[in-house]
């Protein structure tokens, strides 16, 4: 049986605290659970650049009778992603050991660092709305969406050449999806059937258009009198998020660092003592990039 020491209840104490906090950032996102994510557990730094390779395009060729292939020399794109954020939460707890007694307790500590984290990654992918330029914006500043929007949103990807087996997305704020939701032919059943019902009933929009819809509070806004809103309308491989592991502390600083990883997601958690206010210090942080893999896949709905 290993001995229990202070070593052994200190790193305890730290994977405890990060088997919490991956799960809830992952039930915080919106936008980070619909993207390309590339994760892997190397060690990275601020400021690094990841190769994400891109599909080659190829053409098919009629072979007649007795003829050769035509060789194809397909080059792979790449998309640079720089890790350029180096998001943290840092909390104080000054009685971890009631903390660990009452797990409750530990949540409440844990959640907003979480949500702050989220927060900023949703914020920064759904600021990408201005790269994506190949295919011209739908909808008008101040307008309540239409179907019509919709319509034009979702031809758009498809003249861009989105496979149609790919899933398409449509994130926009809580005014464009109250709008959605009344739209009235998509909620009332006689016209839209168990999709209606559901978005009268339970307030859930679910899929429209070949879009599947979510709504976030972060959407991008600029201007006044009117305010745009830039929702979004895009494919899974139209953006991508990078996201690396930190390094741990250097040994003997006093800091015990802990991974958490699930679901291409990746964070660390470090624990340090704060002699000033006598309080266990936490810090949730995370390195990641995001950038426009594919610009054709993306589309401004604006409202």
């Amino acid at each position: 049986m290993p001995t229990i020491t202070s070593a052994n209840v200190s790193s305890a104490i730290v994977k405890l605290v990060a088997v919490d906090a991956l799960p809830a950032l992952v039930t915080n996102l919106v936008m980070g659970n619909l993207v390309n994510r590339d994760y892997e557990p190397t060690l990275a730094h601020s400021g690094d650049t990841v190769n994400v390779p891109i599909p080659a395009v190829l053409v098919a060729n009629n072979i007649a009778e007795g003829g050769t292939v035509q060789t194809q020399n397909p080059n792979l794109g790449n998309a640079q992603i720089v890790l350029n954020t180096h998001a943290e939460a840092t909390f104080q707890i000054p009685d971890v050991t009631k903390v660990l007694a009452v797990p409750d307790l530990l949540k409440l500590y844990m959640q907003p660092a979480v949500v702050a984290l989220a927060e900023r990654i949703e914020s920064d992918l759904l600021g990408l709305y201005s790269q994506f330029t190949a295919n011209a914006a739908v909808g008008l500043p101040g307008m309540a969406i239409t179907e019509a929007v919709v319509d034009q949103a979702e031809t758009a990807l498809f003249q861009a050449m989105v496979p149609a087996s790919a899933g398409k997305y449509l994130v926009v704020d809580p005014v464009t999806y109250s709008a959605l939701r009344q739209i009235p032919r998509f909620s009332e059943y006689y016209t839209a059937g168990e999709a209606g019902l559901r978005a009268l009933v339970d307030g859930a929009v679910g899929k429209l258009k070949d879009f599947f819809i979510f709504r976030s509070q972060l959407v991008s806004k600029t201007g006044s009198a009117p305010v745009t809103t830039h929702n979004l309308a895009f494919a899974r491989d139209g953006i991508g998020l990078v996201i690396r592991r930190l390094p741990q502390p250097l040994p003997g600083t006093g800091a015990i660092a802990e991974y958490a990883e699930m679901g291409n997601f990746g964070l660390r958690v470090v624990m340090s003592y704060q002699p000033n206010t006598l309080a266990q210090q936490f810090t949730v942080d995370v390195l990641y990039g995001c950038a426009v893999l594919r610009n054709g896949f993306g589309v401004q709905v604006d409202s």
